[in-house]
């Protein structure tokens, strides 16, 4: 079972999605704290190199893992998500 954090960055960009959205994203957080059993998680690569996302629809949430704590740190709409 892991830890999740969320960064206070992540907090307002989770703030500022439609409501069904966010309860979606949500529901990602619960499943993350069974990390490494999440299915759907796909590595990064590039800059992004370490991290892993998520989907829901269009939205997008970033985390990384360190030891048996998973941060998210990214929460967004794909069409700028990737953008660093």
């Amino acid at each position: 079972m892991a830890d999740v954090f969320i960064t206070p960055n992540a907090r307002k960009e989770l703030a500022r999605l439609p409501k069904v959205i966010r309860q979606r994203v949500r529901k990602l957080f619960q499943r993350l704290q069974a990390w490494p059993n999440v299915s759907g998680a796909k590595p990064l690569s590039g800059d992004l190199a370490g991290c892993y996302r998520l989907r829901t629809g269009d939205y997008r949430v970033r985390f990384r893992v360190e030891g048996a704590a998973v941060t998210v740190d990214k929460i967004g709409h794909r069409s700028d998500f990737y953008e660093n």
